[in-house]
C-alpha cells in the first residue's frame, strides 16, 4: 500500500473503516447497559464502566511519548478498584455476510504510581465483536489474561458461555446481560504468550492484533497477536437468539480490567476493519 499508515496492516479486499485516533475518537464511545424508565434499571456490571478518551501518552518521568506514529491514541482507564473495567465500543452494521477482519495496535500498562515493575497489576485486556443476523446474536470474545490475584497467567482466552438474559423495565421490550464478567472464560489452545512489558512501568511497547471472523456461518477464522497465530477452528462464540432492533449489527469493543486497586490503561493507536466483499 502507498499510504504508510495503512501499510502496517494486512486488510481483506475492502476497507470498511480505518480509525487513526490522531483524527479524534471516530465514533468510539462508552459502553452502557440497557435501561428502561430509570438508570437504576441498569444491571450492576454496567453501572460503572469507564469510557474512552484521547491521550498523548504522557508519563511523569519522560513526558509525552505520543502514539505509534502520531500524537494521540484512544485510551481506556479503569478506576483504581480491583476488577474495575474500562470499555470502548464502535457501533456499525454489516452489508455483506462474509469474512470480516479487525486489526489494531495496542499497549497496556498499570498506572505508574509506584517505582516498581508492577507487571502483574493489569488483569486482562481484550476485544469483542457484537453481531447479529436474522437468526442469532453472536458475540466472539477474546481476552489476554495477564494476571489473576497477583499471579502471572499470560494466556489468551475465549468465552462461549452466555450469562442469563434479564428483563429490564416492565414493557417486555428490553433485555440485558453482562457479558464481560470474569466467569466462563476458557483457554485458547496453545501455550501461554508472554508479552513485551519492558523494564519499568512508564515504558510501553505497541503490539499488533488481528481477528478474522466469518459472518456467513458466524465462526472464528483466524487470530494473531504479534508473532503468534492461534488455531481458533475449534472454538465457538457466545450465541443467543436474535433480538429485536439489532438486525445486521456489527459492533467492535475493546476493554481492560485491573487486578488490584490501581488504574489499568489500554491504549489503542489505530484500528482497521476490513471485509471480503
Amino acid at each position: 500500500m502507498d499510504d504508510p499508515k495503512l501499510s502496517r496492516f494486512s486488510p481483506l479486499a475492502r476497507i470498511i473503516t480505518f480509525d487513526d485516533f490522531d483524527r479524534g475518537l471516530n465514533g468510539w464511545t462508552s459502553l452502557i447497559g440497557n435501561y428502561e424508565g430509570s438508570l437504576a434499571s441498569l444491571l450492576p456490571g454496567y453501572r460503572d464502566l469507564r469510557g474512552p478518551m484521547l491521550s498523548n501518552h504522557s508519563m511523569w518521568d519522560t513526558g509525552s511519548a505520543g502514539s505509534w506514529d502520531g500524537t494521540y491514541a484512544m485510551k481506556l482507564a479503569t478506576r483504581p478498584n480491583a476488577g474495575s473495567l474500562a470499555v470502548a465500543v464502535k457501533r456499525l452494521t454489516w452489508r455483506h455476510a462474509g469474512m470480516i477482519q479487525v486489526e489494531a495496535y495496542v499497549t497496556s500498562k498499570p498506572e505508574a504510581t509506584e517505582m516498581q515493575l508492577s507487571e502483574l497489576d493489569v488483569r486482562a485486556f481484550g476485544f469483542v465483536f457484537d453481531l447479529q443476523n436474522s437468526q442469532d446474536r453472536v458475540m466472539p470474545h477474546l481476552r489476554y489474561l495477564n494476571a489473576l490475584d497477583g499471579s502471572l497467567v499470560g494466556q489468551w482466552q475465549y468465552k462461549s458461555h452466555r450469562e442469563s438474559l434479564e428483563d429490564i423495565g416492565g414493557s417486555g421490550k428490553t433485555k440485558s446481560h453482562f457479558h464481560l464478567s470474569g466467569d466462563g472464560w476458557e483457554d485458547l489452545p496453545g501455550d501461554q504468550q508472554l508479552l513485551c512489558y519492558n523494564e519499568i512501568a512508564t515504558k510501553q511497547n505497541w503490539h499488533y492484533m488481528r481477528l478474522t471472523f466469518d459472518l456467513a456461518d458466524m465462526s472464528f477464522a483466524a487470530f494473531q497477536f504479534n508473532d503468534r497465530e492461534y488455531d481458533v477452528s475449534g472454538i465457538v462464540p457466545i450465541v443467543m437468539p436474535a433480538m429485536a432492533n439489532l438486525w445486521c449489527m456489527l459492533n467492535l469493543v475493546f476493554f481492560i480490567e485491573t487486578d488490584i486497586d490501581k488504574r489499568a490503561f489500554l491504549n489503542v493507536d489505530s484500528v482497521l476493519l476490513s471485509g471480503e466483499f
